[in-house]
């Protein structure tokens, strides 16, 4: 009797029917270079978003051992084109996939120019703790040596790991992991395209294990106020960049433009110069923000250091860049203005 339920129980293993189930991984794909394609594999001239997913998925060897994988097109666009808009519905897609069990992870294919402002987006208002990891190449899917499916790969691994959850958004690039809110875009054309500047990467993918070497602090996902459910747009909120002996041209048109909101890619610690200060003063007592960034990739933007913001009334982004600041502002400003709860919002996000 004991021999015939061990062969059963072979025969059940050999028919895969014992067999563990596979992660289900959502793939939401958006365009940009990973779904390029060009004239030429040996030259770089190429058009962004020219791909389905389902070629996308179909590029990438052995990608259906590691999860069972469907995909969805939330967009076609080169990402320098990426909008407000595309960021709400990718944020509601993902809310509604983990609210209906739809998936254990969900992976999103990006173009790489503003892969890093979605990823943090996204790490402030999806309500779920469960994995979102974000990926693209620097190189079409037509060049010689494509960068895209070994990412996308390493992408769909992380996502049908345990240890990506609770993590925010994760960003896969080069077989090294960031988080959403630290991954900036350093090189223009190199395949070792992002880095964390002040915190460096929290893990690596390599031979499909995942290594991660700590877990983000800033609060992330449901822990966040940001819940933009009924939401079809976000303030409008400019970034005014500085510059040697820069006029407040910008900052007065902008202003004189109906934005709610100004954040500044200041000099050094966020300085303005004496004609933007002035335009920033005139911002601030007609009710519009202002939060100092700089231009400067490492470090805080500090309080009460060359500059004085309670006298003046300004905000800083602590060691947030000009465009991660703004999607925090555009954010921060669909609960309150009040300056002294933004200022909380940017040391707490």
């Amino acid at each position: 009797m004991k021999l015939l339920f061990i062969l059963f129980t072979s025969f059940l293993c050999s028919a895969g029917l014992f067999a563990q189930k596979l992660p289900r991984i959502k793939i939401l794909a958006t365009g940009g270079t990973i779904a390029g394609k060009g004239a030429s594999a040996d030259h770089s001239a190429y058009t962004s978003g020219e791909l389905p997913v389902k070629d996308l998925i179909g590029a990438v060897p052995g990608i259906e051992k590691v999860a069972d994988i469907t995909g969805e097109q939330i967009s076609n666009v080169g990402s320098q084109d990426m909008s407000v808009a595309i960021w709400i519905k990718l944020n509601k897609r993902i809310n509604e996939i983990y609210k209906n069990n739809e998936a254990d992870g969900i992976v999103i294919t990006h173009g790489t120019d503003t892969q890093e402002e979605t990823a943090y987006f996204l790490s402030l208002t999806v309500r779920y703790d469960k994995p979102v990891v974000i990926t693209g190449s620097m190189r079409p899917a037509t060049a010689i040596s494509a960068d895209g499916p070994k990412n996308l790969y390493d992408a769909v691994t992380l996502a049908a790991s345990k240890q990506a959850a609770h993590s925010g958004v994760l960003l896969v690039f080069n077989e090294y992991i960031f988080s959403g809110r630290e991954a900036v875009k350093t090189s223009t054309t190199h395949l070792n395209a992002f880095t964390a500047p002040n915190s460096g990467p929290v893990g690596q993918v390599y031979d499909g294990k995942i290594v991660l070497y700590e877990t983000p602090l800033r609060k992330t996902n449901k822990a966040t106020p940001f819940d933009i459910t009924g939401l079809a747009s976000l303030p409008e909120v400019a970034v005014v960049e500085l510059y040697a002996d820069a006029p407040a041209t910008a900052m007065n048109a902008y202003v004189a433009a109906g934005a709610k909101g100004i954040v500044t890619g200041g000099l050094g610690n966020g300085n303005l110069n004496k004609a933007n200060t002035d335009a920033a003063v005139a911002a601030i007592k007609k009710g519009i923000p202002v939060v100092r960034a700089s231009r400067v990739p490492t470090g805080r933007v500090t309080l009460l250091d060359e500059t004085d913001d309670e006298k003046l009334g300004t905000i800083v982004s602590d060691d947030l860049m000009p465009q991660k600041a703004r999607i925090l502002l555009m954010l921060a400003l669909t609960k309150t203005n009040d300056r002294k709860k933004i200022q909380q919002y940017f040391f707490e996000y």
